[in-house]
């Protein structure tokens, strides 16, 4: 039996289905912006490439605790 996928990671699927790109193009986008903050970076996602506000908090809050951890 899998568990299910929890946090951040969860919304992954509905994110490539809605925006059609994959989840590590937006990280590499996230991660090649001059923003560091998490907020500039929700607010940049929603801004200049129309996602919403649970989607964007989702990728950015995975990406940066991965680049924390790395």
């Amino acid at each position: 039996m899998t568990e299910a996928v929890k946090g951040p990671a969860s919304y992954f699927p509905a994110i490539e289905a809605k925006y059609g790109r994959p989840v590590a193009e937006w990280k590499d986008l996230i991660r090649s912006s001059p923003l560091t903050k998490h907020m500039e970076l929700v607010s940049w996602l929603k801004s200049e490439h129309g996602m919403g506000h649970g989607h964007a908090n989702a990728l950015v809050a995975h990406t940066l605790a991965e680049d924390k951890t790395a």
